[in-house]
């Protein structure tokens, strides 16, 4: 078992778990930049790479903000990832068909990750009142032990949920993968497109424009003439 490849792994979900809420939010935590940086470390960029754009445009409007939790988008990148380039050697699979069924393994393993995310937060709202009584009591290094506590709640959530969609994914992936693989591999191009086609619906759903069909028409029909032309 490649236990450095887990481990090196699951530090990158730790890290970019943390960018969800807790620390820097500098974007480390979405799956166009969480799933290369995993595919990277682990010595296959493109397969980080081509995870994260199927993954990316799925979430892109669904974001941690306020008491609003989706499923843990950044574990799902990662433990894709790692199940493609750690597990799917280890057993003999290879190419785009391990791609697809890697995340579509993942995707519903990410619910983890939202019960783990509102579980941190119950029980940093109780430091919150822990650090409310002591700050009457001017103890201000003991309020920092809390917040720091508190960062490691999510650290600790993060890492949880990338356990569990890789060890569950991986228990997945063995037995699914003879069943599956072959029909996936003949197919691949055109249900690696469904992901962004996905994507692509699920945001023009949420703006708030009129005539979104005619804006999506017009759009269409102009990718496909510039297509023509070229």
């Amino acid at each position: 078992m490649p236990w450095l490849e887990i481990l090196l792994a699951g530090m990158v979900a730790m890290l970019t778990g943390l960018d969800r809420t807790a620390l820097l939010q500098v974007m480390i935590s979405r799956p166009i930049v969480a799933a290369p940086l995993t595919g990277l470390i682990l010595g296959d960029l493109q397969s980080g790479l081509a995870i994260g754009l199927m993954t990316e445009l799925l979430w892109l409007t669904r974001i941690p903000v306020g008491a609003a939790i989706p499923p843990d988008d950044t574990q799902i990148a990662v433990g894709a990832t790692t199940l493609v380039i750690v597990f799917g050697p280890l057993w003999g699979y290879a190419g785009p068909g391990l791609l697809i069924l890697a995340l579509l393994i993942a995707m519903p393993l990410g619910k983890a990750g939202q019960w783990l995310d509102h579980l941190a937060r119950s029980q940093n709202g109780r430091l919150q009142k822990r650090a409310e009584q002591i700050l009457a009591t001017g103890d201000y290094a003991q309020v920092e032990r809390l917040h720091w506590q508190g960062v490691g709640h999510f650290a600790f959530a993060s890492l949880i949920t990338y356990l569990v969609i890789v060890t569950a994914g991986a228990v997945a992936l063995y037995f699914l993968a003879p069943v599956f693989l072959s029909m996936l591999q003949d197919h691949s191009g055109w249900l690696r497109l469904v992901f962004p086609l996905s994507g692509i619906a699920v945001i023009l759903s949420s703006m708030n424009i009129s005539r979104t069909l005619t804006l999506f028409g017009a759009s269409f029909t102009t990718a496909i003439l510039m297509l023509w032309l070229a």
